[in-house]
């Protein structure tokens, strides 16, 4: 096992020697909401790479040590997993940790089988074989000759193609459309699928021998709501990935945000995930990344307030003192207290978010420098958060009684 910064890493990414990976930020704001910022480059700078893939996750652990006994075997792997969750990343690794094969890696989604050509996009055809069929073409198949073909969408495949492709599986040969010669291929089949290939099979849109010939040697790829411990690793991940892409410097994310990331369930995986931190990347002006720069249905996930610890509940929520003691305990450990001994209910980011914002504007009448001081961010920060909230019209409201009272001086 090597070490890398994160470059070229998939998947999820390894605990091992990250220590948390929390650091404390120096400059204007910081000291982030309530002091905590996670260090992109410190968390990332020390990672153990296996195969292209850092893993951290439990579930993840599983997956990686099934590759790695699969690995050095040729047998058909049938791999099953929800829409984006990185079915194509673990066939590559397959490909990578194998002994054998050592060629091309060639994909194919079977979702975009043209119907009338399928059989010669997977086989090839010879010069003649139908019309607009001007040359020799080899296919897929032999195309991954001496190395790996990665079927995706498997339970999209015509079923009258079905019986060929186990033929081929199983033969290692393939005959090209038109041609009365079979070729030998030397080739690693993985096949992926995101639907219910059993019930296919029950509901005979799939063949039942085709089925079991590739489930033979299956691999599940748990969704991302199964691995949250990987939320910290992926988003480092993406964040420097984004970085190198539009040439941004993002140095700390909120923890937070990350709390924020946690609660939501990801019911497009991790391709939503990256697709989330591409847009906060995006959105952020300085080098930070944090809640407000991200999409809404984020800060509006509900997190079981029972399981929620001090790392989990938005540090807005918990930053900030006025005489020593907290801008906003009560309104968390309130909400808390209410509950004790009765079941707890769900509590939203925002709401604590807001609670919080208007607390602050209040023990500060409205001015915003020391609303942002209170609250250890920086005022640009602060003003975004008003503005997301609707409360910067409250805040102006309130500065502009602030100004017009007169001071004891002015009185007498």
């Amino acid at each position: 096992m090597g070490t890398c910064p994160l470059r070229g890493c998939n998947l999820d990414y390894d605990e091992t020697r990250l220590n948390g990976g929390t650091v404390e930020a120096a400059g204007e704001g910081a000291a982030g909401i309530d002091g905590e910022w996670l260090d992109v480059e410190l968390f990332a700078i020390e990672c153990d790479v296996i195969g292209g893939m850092v893993v951290k996750s439990q579930n993840m652990r599983r997956v990686l040590k099934t590759i790695q006994r699969l690995g050095p075997y040729k047998a058909s792997v049938l791999i099953h997993g929800e829409s984006g969750t990185g079915k194509e990343l673990v066939a590559r690794a397959l490909h990578t940790l194998g002994s054998v094969p050592k060629g091309p890696f060639v994909t194919f989604n079977c979702s975009n089988l043209v119907d009338a050509l399928a059989e010669s996009q997977l086989f090839g055809h010879i010069r003649g074989a139908f019309t607009d069929a001007r040359e020799d073409s080899l296919g897929y198949f032999r195309s991954a000759n001496g190395g790996t073909l990665f079927l995706d969408e498997i339970g999209e495949l015509p079923l009258h193609l079905q019986p060929k492709l186990l033929r081929a599986v199983e033969t290692h040969e393939v005959q090209p459309v038109g041609s009365a010669h079979s070729y030998k291929v030397d080739i690693r089949l993985i096949a992926a699928t995101n639907r219910d290939l059993r019930a296919m099979v029950k509901a005979a849109a799939f063949r039942d021998d085709l089925y079991y010939r590739l489930n033979a040697t299956a691999i599940l790829v748990p969704p991302l709501r199964e691995r949250r411990d990987a939320i910290e690793a992926l988003a480092v991940h993406f964040t420097e990935h984004y970085n190198r892409l539009f040439g941004k410097q993002i140095r700390f994310l909120a923890r937070r945000a990350i709390a924020a990331l946690q609660a939501y369930d990801w019911p497009g995986n991790v391709r939503e995930f990256a697709h989330a931190i591409q847009s906060a990347v995006m959105l952020s002006d300085d080098d930070r990344i944090d809640l407000p720069v991200f999409p809404d249905y984020l800060s509006r996930a509900t997190v079981d307030e029972g399981t929620r610890t001090a790392d989990s509940i938005p540090d807005i929520a918990l930053n900030g003192s006025t005489n020593g003691s907290g801008v906003v305990p009560d309104a968390v450990s309130g909400a808390a207290s209410e509950t004790n001994g009765r079941t707890r209910e769900p509590l939203l980011l925002d709401e604590v978010i807001k609670r919080t914002l208007k607390r602050s504007l209040e023990e500060t009448e409205g001015n915003r420098r020391r609303a942002a001081d209170l609250l250890g961010i920086s005022r640009s920060t602060l003003y975004r958060m008003l503005t997301r909230y609707g409360l910067a019209e409250e805040s102006g409201r309130r500065q502009l009684a602030r100004d017009s009272t007169p001071s004891v001086d002015q009185r007498n």
